[in-house]
């Protein structure tokens, strides 16, 4: 039995960073079935309908698609849409299509939750800053410019590091749903008869009754699942176990007791569905409230952007999107990272959402689709894998099915909320993946390009001009992108000087389709003939290269080097766009051109030392 001292703090560490977006949902997800697009009046039956519809959403996808079923698949312990792509490659490689379909699928579903990077802190904020105007309407005028403010100083404080505040998250967090939970309470203590909704008839009863409007209100319904991706994405930190606990004894009762709660109170009184969350306390707690949400939705917009600095820094190094200076702000948890320029893109954006929908109601509109769109691929991948690997693959395919068409409905729901707003993740999302589309092909057709100069490494450790080259002390180091080849840049450095360092080594960086690698397997080292060695080194995508790391490492295997006196020979290609050469359409081949001049030069993305870096320049027609 695991150590209770450990376990605790972890699952307590659970609800403050996993739970943060699907937590802060009660602030706004059943008045927009109200008040926001495509709502409905709130009668007594539509009330009881729509609460029915929130519980079974609850239970259907958060408890039994996510915590029992789709988490069960994961890549070496990691979660999330891009660990589930990178699953497929080995079928992929096999020329298996299904597979080679899917994966282009994934990526684009990955590229999705960019647009719910920046519509999730601003929607969450701003709800709680209408806490205010719940509280007091003069203050009304004074919600956008305290949301705009609030979002800088979010995005500001990034810099620092999710470690440095961590430590608030689960204490705060535990508060919050303990609050939610006897809020809901009180509101349930006001009309017990709000109970009657866990009859899923009433769900059928409202659909029945209401027809495609009752079906267009289902997309509203979906904000209050709308954080259950991240429970998947954040597998790797935290574990099954830990995540599971937290949601069915601490996150689910208190937002099924606070979502009927509110549904209890709107039975009392059909005009308290304006703002049923603030509503639910007493007048003394209405202002401890608004900064309790605030501190909530400023936690759960955290949750967030760091989600997308992890799948960005994943991106960049599955070579999906061009070097980033990716900054590592825990000397301990190496998936803890800041990507300034996402960073203070995801702010512009988020801001300009704030000032261009001006209210939650209207961000709600925008809210769904995307998110939608990406749990319906990750059911899809999930069931591929499992019915492909898995034990039982016809339960699977059974139970998959089933909840596909769960995620259907709630994609084609959410689709009709496309012209309100529902548009702007979805271009987000395109927009990313043209560029990691771009930048993958890219490199596909400059490495094609560049393998017409190169030699095999045998035939070129034959050559005279080794034998011939004036030897300096010290070792001279060239990246390789395959071990079988001479690197062009060693070969242009010898013909060009006929000089060489008395310990040549060829270093490979190999990327794995798992998260990490064990240290033990890090390293391939190999001694070849005059002076030459080869080294691979195999990294996880959410490890970081570190290339000087490596070779101290290397060393410590017996192939010794002298940092002091090691030389690193880089290329930096420049790709030039034409015609001539059939590949991209020729946008396609500037885009990509654009991207690599302004990609983080390879030194600083390796961690080489600067004042070691010897750097040739190859200009090569794409």
């Amino acid at each position: 039995m695991a150590d209770p001292s450990r376990r605790i703090p972890l699952w307590l560490a659970a609800v403050g960073v996993v739970f943060g977006d699907i937590g802060t949902s009660p602030l706004y997800a059943v008045r927009q079935c109200f008040f926001g697009v495509n709502s409905l009046p709130a009668t007594p039956a539509n009330v009881m309908g729509i609460l029915s519809l929130v519980l079974w959403s609850l239970i259907i996808v958060v408890s039994i698609k996510y915590l029992l079923l789709i988490m069960r698949q994961n890549n070496d312990g990691e979660g999330g849409i891009i660990a589930l792509a990178a699953l497929l490659q080995p079928l992929s490689r096999r020329k298996r299509w299904g597979a080679q379909l899917l994966i282009p699928l994934g990526i684009f579903g990955a590229t999705l939750l960019y647009g719910d990077g920046t519509i999730t802190p601003a929607i969450s904020v701003m709800s709680a800053m209408e806490g205010l105007s719940a509280s007091n309407p003069t203050l009304e005028r004074w919600v956008l410019p305290l949301t705009v403010i609030m979002l800088v100083a979010l995005f500001a404080m990034q810099r620092q590091g999710t470690h440095r505040i961590g430590a608030l998250f689960g204490p705060v967090m535990l508060l919050w749903f303990v609050s939610i939970g006897l809020l809901g309470l009180r509101g349930i203590a006001m009309h017990p008869d709000i109970l009657l909704a866990a009859n899923p008839l009433h769900a059928m009863t409202f659909f029945q009754a209401n027809g495609l409007m009752g079906f267009l209100v289902l997309g509203t319904v979906f904000l209050v699942v709308t954080g259950g991706e991240a429970l998947y994405a954040d597998l790797g930190h935290f574990g099954l176990s830990p995540i599971r606990r937290a949601w069915f004894f601490v996150v689910l009762p208190a937002l099924v007791l606070n979502y009927f709660g509110q549904g209890a109170l709107i039975l009392k009184d059909a005009s308290e569905a304006a703002h049923p969350f603030f509503h639910l306390a007493p007048d003394w707690a209405a202002y401890p409230l608004v900064g309790l949400a605030t501190v909530a939705t400023i936690i759960a917009s955290q949750a967030v952007i760091s989600g997308v600095f992890s799948l960005t820094a994943q991106a960049v190094r599955l070579y999906l999107l061009p070097r980033m200076n990716i900054v590592h702000t825990s000397p301990d948890e190496q998936g803890q990272v800041y990507i300034p320029m996402i960073n203070w893109a995801l702010m512009i954006a988020t801001i300009g959402l704030a000032v261009g929908f001006g209210s939650a109601d209207r961000l709600g509109a925008a809210y769904g689709l995307a998110v939608s769109a990406d749990m319906a691929i990750t059911t899809l991948l999930a069931a591929v894998i499992a019915i492909r690997y898995g034990k039982h693959p016809v339960v699977f395919a059974v139970v998959a099915v089933a909840i596909w068409l769960v995620d259907w409905a709630f994609l084609l729901a959410n689709a009709f909320k496309f012209v309100d707003g529902g548009w702007y993740p979805m271009v987000v999302g395109v927009i990313i993946f043209v560029i990691a589309s771009t930048w993958k092909t890219g490199r596909a057709l400059l490495a094609e390009q560049l393998s017409q100069s190169r030699q095999a490494l045998t035939e070129f450790l034959t050559e005279r001009a080794i034998v011939n080259a004036h030897r300096l002390p010290g070792a001279g180091i060239y990246l390789a992108q395959a071990t079988d080849e001479a690197p062009p840049i060693l070969v242009h450095h010898l013909a060009q000087h006929r000089v060489l360092h008395e310990q040549v080594i060829l270093l490979t960086i190999d990327r794995g389709n798992q998260p990490r690698v064990r240290e033990q397997e890090r390293l391939t080292i190999e001694k070849l003939q005059l002076g030459f060695a080869r080294i691979s080194v195999r990294y996880g995508f959410m490890e970081h290269p570190d290339i000087p790391a490596a070779l101290r490492q290397a060393k410590a295997a017996g192939l010794e080097t002298d940092p002091e006196a090691t030389a690193y020979y880089l290329g930096r290609t420049t790709p030039i766009p034409t015609r001539r050469i059939q590949g991209m359409a020729l946008w396609k081949e500037r885009l990509f051109a654009f991207m690599s001049r302004n990609a983080e030069l390879t030194a600083a993305y390796y961690r080489i030392p600067a004042d070691q870096v010897v750097e040739f320049g190859i200009q090569v027609e794409i």
